[in-house]
């Protein structure tokens, strides 16, 4: 059954009573009632249960489920190991300002590229209570762990992003008659034109060298904290309840070998779910041996760090039940087929990138909607004699800007609780800035498609 303009319904009523309300999860699970209501009326109620379950029985909605719930675990562990605490007094004496500390996330961000989840929850763990000393306010270490997770990914050849868009591409005929050597090849072709995390890591490193000026929300926490000296506001004082270790007693050791694990075991297994069960086993041989803690209190911590997660898991599967909905009603296939008489040759890189960047905010499923619009673009594009490079940086540019503007996509809320603060106020504080690299990337893949042959 189409349901035509019926299917933005939910995804309205959803944004709306999220800025009205400031809650998230709450909006998302009236969005999804909404959206079974369109689908089945009076009888939405057994049909919404069971969309909630199979949403929540998905393997691939399961594993992002539990790397974050073990992550929380992994934080705790190394907050009790103090492993944080030796880190910090290293760290501290490289970054003796608000803008070296901020640079300090930046370049920490780049380097740590295999995987957008690692970045932000890695970088988390280690620069935040370095922030905190330094009077950097979380909502802009949170814009920083956002703007440096999954662009970086997007533009570095050799992460999970770029293996996943790879195999897409490569899968479609109109790709394959252009004679790649090979997908690499391919996709270091699209780098340039890929603007839109592009310009968002030029401008992540103009704020963190104050060489931009703060604006709206962010401007207004940089206020908080400049006249009360709190780095977070009293909304994300519930992230916050735990104290941070503050002795002097924590060796660097106990930090550095888990995270150098984790990331050396992410690149050998290419599943950051093992990385992290490795890791949190190895915290157990190094930790418990040496007296940092007991066996009884590492499987407490496996616990109760795994429970510090549930707010950032509420609201993953309230945005897996509306991504479902949203497929369920064919919200891609509407939105490509409204705006597909309105396509050109020149135009079509800057309307996929609309295109794309409008359904993955709606949906937050990053790969999941790549997945589905990919057969449908690259074949259309080729058809109207579009050029494939630029639709193809298009797709990367619009999947990265999607994920980076939606307030409930997992980039949003991992870099929220990478920071420790309310998902919603990262989100309205970083939109402004997200926007503008938007607002870029549209004027330069207009004048590239105007330019470039198709």
């Amino acid at each position: 059954m189409e349901y035509g303009a019926w299917t933005l319904v939910p995804i309205i009523f959803i944004i709306v009573m999220a800025v009205v309300t400031r809650k998230s999860f709450e909006s998302l699970l009236a969005g999804s009632v909404i959206a079974c209501i369109v689908m089945h009326g009076t009888g939405f109620f057994l049909p919404w249960v069971e969309t909630i379950m199979e949403a929540l029985s998905d393997s691939d909605n399961q594993w992002v489920i539990l790397v974050c719930g073990l992550f929380g675990s992994l934080i705790a562990l190394l907050r009790e190991s103090k492993g944080t605490e030796g880190f910090i007094q290293i760290g501290e004496r490289l970054c003796r300002t608000e803008r070296s500390a901020l640079l300090g996330a930046f370049i920490m961000g780049i380097v740590i590229f295999v995987d957008d989840y690692l970045n932000m929850l890695t970088v988390g763990i280690c620069m935040r209570p370095i922030c905190d000393r330094r009077k950097v306010p979380r909502e802009a270490l949170a814009y920083l762990l956002d703007s440096t997770g999954t662009p970086v990914c997007v533009v570095v050849p050799f992460s999970t992003w770029t293996a996943f868009y790879i195999s897409l591409f490569m899968k479609e005929k109109a790709i394959q008659e252009m004679g790649f050597a090979s997908g690499l090849s391919m996709y270091m072709q699209t780098i340039p034109y890929i603007f839109y995390a592009i310009v968002t890591l030029v401008m992540v490193f103009l704020f963190a060298m104050g060489w931009i000026p703060k604006v709206g929300p962010m401007k207004k926490a940089y206020a908080r904290t400049k006249a009360t000296g709190r780095t977070y506001s009293e909304e994300s004082w519930k992230y916050n309840l735990e104290l941070e270790d503050s002795g002097r007693d924590g060796n660097i050791i106990d930090f550095l070998l888990p995270v150098a694990l984790l990331i050396v075991a992410t690149v050998a297994t290419d599943d950051i779910l093992a990385a992290v069960i490795l890791t949190l086993a190895f915290c157990l041989v190094l930790y418990v041996p040496r007296g940092r803690m007991t066996f009884s209190k590492w499987s407490e911590l496996l616990i109760s760090g795994f429970c510090e997660m549930m707010p950032t898991l509420a609201i993953l599967a309230g945005a897996f039940a509306v991504a479902r909905c949203c497929n369920m009603m064919q919200l891609p296939e509407y939105i490509i087929s409204t705006v597909q008489p309105f396509v050109t040759p020149q135009t079509y890189p800057l309307i996929i990138f609309l295109v794309v960047s409008v359904l993955t905010f709606a949906t937050s499923s990053t790969w999941g909607i790549s997945t589905i619009v990919i057969p449908i673009i690259i074949p259309l594009g080729a058809a109207v004699g579009a050029n494939m490079i630029l639709t193809m940086a298009a797709i990367l540019s619009g999947s990265a800007f999607g994920s980076h503007a939606c307030f409930y996509s997992d980039a949003t809320v991992l870099a929220s609780a990478g920071a420790r603060i309310d998902n919603m106020e990262h989100a309205f504080t970083q939109i402004p800035y997200a926007m503008i690299a938007a607002g870029i990337t549209c004027v330069c893949l207009l004048v590239s498609g105007c330019l470039l042959p198709g």
